[in-house]
């Protein structure tokens, strides 16, 4: 048998590397401006063409490379930043495999210009495919300018999988924020097909904020900063108040660095627990800083994700530091010490005699007519030494015979009143009997009266063909009914969203949506990321019945809705259309009609922790087995579950 392993030529190593590396525009953007930020440079300048796919330039004034570093930094693995393995553990720079530029110049035309600072001749260089096409002596500004064209113009099936222009620079513009936020000492210029997207000038964080998400941000923002030998923490994180259903601004940065971190971020979920509502987040903007040689960036190629030594301490750190931000400005519950209008105490004076004196009102029938059932309360300092404080529902051994029985008579005579607590007891205790036979009497009509399922729904009757007893809540977020092979554990935000997507597709298909102007238009402001998917979707969402209007500054103006969602949020059910977009990568225009009710359903189901009445429970699961497929949400998720009786006999031993 003959040989058959090989080595891979560069190029379709290159290509095979892009493919971790470079996944989208966004991605090249990334690699390029870390690169800038490396050099020293104080202003970068990001231009685009059709959301990258055309063109994207990075123009810096860093330090400039020389005609041979130029010529080398397109190889893979050649790097300034490293020379051997100590070095990756005490890195401080962003980019530093070498595999960035090899990796663009793989699956894109690339055209660059570079100076060194100080020399009045640089260098051209242009590549095609990682082929060098040509390099040449030429006259250019300081620092470098990059201009990658075409991407992915020889690898099709990459390109064609690149979403819309408006989702691709939606990627991009959520990059760009987090770029800017990290390296607040550099002027970024963002321009869109010659449209200025972002001016920003070097800044504090907090005014980066401002600049990068809208000046309402920054009032809605709190500082946090604390400092220790293992980890030094500060920016801002948001007010309670100002949590938000969608699209929470959530950014994690570590030695000049962006990083995912989950653990961290539950670190912060939970000083929020009991301020904010299950189903929203806060705003938080974090920044740590730790000795390079405690943290691992070479676990991911994209090097998002980094790995800390020391990260349980780091985790308590966080959560101490985010609880007392908010705590010191009053944004967590606090004791109210405040006592105007406190009833006064008296200090106790031990050698101070004790007095006990009682004034009872011993004409006082509460049952006599014209009382209205109103207890009137007799004015009492204390309690005398030889009686019991009074409660109605006491255990008592008195009757209506013993001495002690208080009669409905006021002539009757005087008994002694030494056991107060046992005076009309049994009166009380028949009111609170009926109450309780009343209300049990109202709760078995109310069973009694539920509408009985489809036969069709066979998975809820009981042996009987009926349903014997009530539905129940479970955590405000799971409905718990009787099905004849056991208990059936129903999802109510997965059951109300298949519920609504149903109805909204036959409703789109149908062409029945129409717009329903709102008494008042109502107004919404978006980042930029948001800003550009909502400008391309508009025409779309326009025919669908919606009716917005840009007032500049990416804020909107939102005058009517589909009649459909005439009980809905506007506001939160286009910011919830706008990330259903962006997270999923797809456009209105493919498959319109299945995504736009997809969207709607989303963003208009109940959610879970929201608490249901035992009729709209009854509704639900009605309209839910009504459906000819009510097992599963759109996405393929389960919507309910039977847990068998078996089950539960073994449970109970």
């Amino acid at each position: 048998m003959s040989d058959i392993i090989r080595l891979l030529p560069d190029s379709v190593a290159n290509q095979i590397a892009a493919g971790e590396v470079i996944q989208r525009p966004a991605s090249v953007i990334k690699e390029l401006v870390e690169n800038s930020i490396d050099a020293g440079a104080t202003s970068v300048t990001i231009i685009l063409k059709d959301a990258g796919r055309t063109l994207i330039q990075v123009i810096d004034d860093g330090c400039g490379m020389s005609d041979t570093d130029a010529r080398l930094a397109f190889e893979r693995h050649a790097t300034s930043k490293i020379s051997r393995a100590d070095d990756l553990f005490s890195l401080s720079t962003m980019g530093f495999r070498g595999e960035a530029l090899a990796s663009i110049a793989a699956i894109a035309q690339v055209d660059l210009r570079t100076m060194l600072k100080g020399e009045s001749v640089g260098t051209r260089l242009t590549i095609s495919g990682s082929k060098v096409e040509s390099q040449k002596p030429e006259a250019c500004a300081p620092g470098s300018n990059l201009m990658v064209k075409n991407l992915f113009f020889n690898v099709p099936a990459r390109r064609k999988f690149l979403k819309k222009d408006s989702v691709e620079l939606s990627n991009i513009m959520r990059e760009f924020e987090r770029l800017a936020l990290v390296n607040i000492g550099v002027d970024f210029t963002l321009i869109s097909n010659d449209t200025t997207l972002h001016a920003l000038r070097r800044a504090s964080l907090k005014q980066r904020i401002s600049d990068l998400f809208g000046k309402s941000l920054g009032k809605q923002i709190i500082p946090v900063e604390t400092d220790t030998s293992i980890v030094r923490i500060n920016g801002f994180i948001g007010l309670p108040e100002n949590a938000r259903k969608r699209n929470p601004l959530q950014y994690f940065m570590v030695n000049g660095r962006n990083m995912r971190h989950p653990y961290f971020h539950k670190a912060i979920m939970q000083c929020y627990e009991r301020l904010i509502p299950a189903d929203e987040q806060p705003n938080y903007f974090i920044n740590l800083t730790v000795d390079p040689e405690t943290i691992d960036v070479n676990i991911h190629p994209t090097k998002n994700e980094i790995k800390f030594e020391n990260e349980q301490p780091i985790w308590q750190i966080l959560s101490a530091a985010v609880r007392e931000s908010l705590g010191r400005f009053n944004a967590a519950p606090a004791i109210d010490f405040d006592v105007e209008d406190a009833p006064e105490i008296p200090a106790f004076v031990p050698d101070t005699s004790a007095t006990h004196e009682v004034e009872l009102d011993d004409s006082y029938n509460p049952f006599a007519q014209g009382s209205g059932g109103a207890r009137r309360v007799s004015k009492m300092s204390a309690i005398a030494d030889d009686q019991e404080p009074y409660s109605p529902f006491a255990p008592s051994g008195d009757t209506a015979d013993s001495p002690s029985f208080r009669t409905a008579d006021p002539s009757a005579p005087r008994q002694p009143q030494t056991r107060r607590r046992s005076s009309n007891f049994q009166d009380w205790e028949k009111l609170y009997d009926d109450f309780i036979k009343k209300r049990d009497d109202g709760y078995a009509s109310m069973v009694e009266s539920k509408v009985n399922l489809p036969e069709a729904e066979s998975e809820l009757e009981m042996e009987s063909g009926e349903v014997t007893s009530a539905t129940l809540q479970l955590k405000n977020s799971y409905i718990l009914t009787p099905s004849r092979d056991g208990l059936m554990v129903i999802d109510q935000h997965r059951a109300h969203k298949r519920i609504l997507y149903e109805t909204y597709l036959t409703k789109a298909r149908e062409h029945t949506f129409v717009c329903q102007n709102t008494m008042f238009p109502e107004t919404v402001e978006l980042s930029a990321a948001q800003n550009a998917v909502l400008a391309g979707i508009t025409p779309e969402l326009e025919n669908l019945g919606f009716s917005i209007s840009p007032l500049g500054d990416n804020t909107w103006s939102i005058m009517g809705i589909p009649s459909i969602l005439k009980d809905a949020n506007p506001r939160d059910t286009l910011l919830g259309m706008i990330e259903n977009i962006t997270d999923s990568g797809e456009d209105l225009a493919t498959g319109l009609q299945e995504r736009l009710a997809m969207s709607m359903a989303r963003s208009s189901a109940i959610k879970r922790g929201q608490a249901l009445s035992a009729a709209e429970m009854d509704k639900l699961i009605s309209d839910l087995f009504r459906l000819t497929s009510p097992g599963l949400t759109p996405e393929g998720n389960t919507v309910f579950t039977i847990i068998k009786l078996d089950d539960i006999s073994k449970l109970l031993g």
